[in-house]
């Protein structure tokens, strides 16, 4: 492992500790753990969190995919976010993928396929409504979700992959996201690249990084937020001029003020009133693509 990954590792579960310290299960949350969509034990492991009162019905899903640069992270990082999301009326998927750089491109674009399938296979059996079929992912996460809903809308960019079938979200949540990977240039994004890419990024990989290229009319209604002092600020605001020239519905947040500053992935701390708005308005949206559906003719 790369100095930088280790000490990335390192210095994001510190904080990630900090923020959700003492946090427990809500009482109102039924959740299913450790359930496994892949062979890899360790890696390959997702939860499923449900308000308890819906026993036996079919609620709306949210997939979620953390965020963490491609190096960290797992499901326990982000039970309390998903759960929170829960709350709101949803049964969510919160999954472990495979990082680097145990792990090379595209290992977390295939697990979230096979996460994908694996909701579509156990919709019976979890009460998932997957005709409300929604997905949520930060930073890294909005990445590999982005990438994720090209593959299913654009078949010149699934041709470069081999990836089971797969249903699309009928909308997405893209938080902080960064949509453009360069090996060049200032923060630590390029070098996390020589760890995440085959061959240091020398290779078509690097080319498929940059999904504004590969984001079609099809591609699916996106709630797209950032904050005033999130480091991918610049990648929200040119991911909305694609998805405006390609004529693809979304809603755009910028959160924070001037007096009030908020940084990257704020709205996975629940416990502050800014997560909570977010977390409200991102619910809604998708709640909104619903009710839209249900009023079409």
């Amino acid at each position: 492992m790369s100095q930088l990954s280790d000490r990335i590792r390192k210095q994001f579960r510190e904080s990630d500790d900090l923020r959700d310290a003492g946090l427990a299960t809500p009482p109102e949350i039924r959740r299913q753990d450790d359930i496994r969509y892949g062979e890899d034990p360790a890696w390959q492991v997702l939860d499923v969190y449900r308000p308890a009162a819906s026993e036996g019905k079919a609620l709306p899903v949210i997939v979620s995919l953390h965020g963490g640069g491609w190096v960290y992270g797992d499901k326990e990082r982000y039970q309390y976010y998903c759960m929170d999301l829960a709350k709101r009326g949803f049964a969510v998927v919160n999954f472990t993928y495979r990082l680097a750089p145990e792990f090379r491109f595209p290992a977390p674009l295939e697990d979230a396929a096979l996460v994908f399938r694996w909701a579509a296979d156990h919709a019976e059996e979890f009460g998932f409504d997957m005709r409300n079929l929604f997905a949520v992912g930060d930073s890294a996460g909005a990445h590999l979700l982005a990438q994720y809903a090209c593959l299913r809308v654009n078949p010149e960019y699934a041709a470069h992959f081999s990836l089971p079938d797969g249903p699309l979200p009928r909308a997405v949540g893209l938080h902080c996201g960064t949509y453009e990977i360069g090996l060049s240039g200032s923060g630590v994004t390029p070098l996390l690249m020589t760890d995440y890419l085959p061959n240091r990024g020398l290779t078509k990989a690097r080319r498929l990084m940059n999904l504004y290229p590969f984001i079609t009319d099809r591609f699916p209604p996106a709630f797209l937020m950032t904050a005033n002092d999130d480091i991918f600020k610049a990648q929200a605001l040119k991911l909305s001029r694609r998805l405006t020239e390609q004529d693809v519905p979304f809603m755009f947040r910028l959160y924070g003020s001037r007096e009030h500053r908020l940084a990257h992935v704020f709205h996975c701390d629940i416990r502050t009133p800014d997560a909570q708005m977010c977390n409200d308005e991102t619910c809604a949206f998708f709640f909104g693509q619903m009710e839209k559906e249900s009023k079409e003719p």
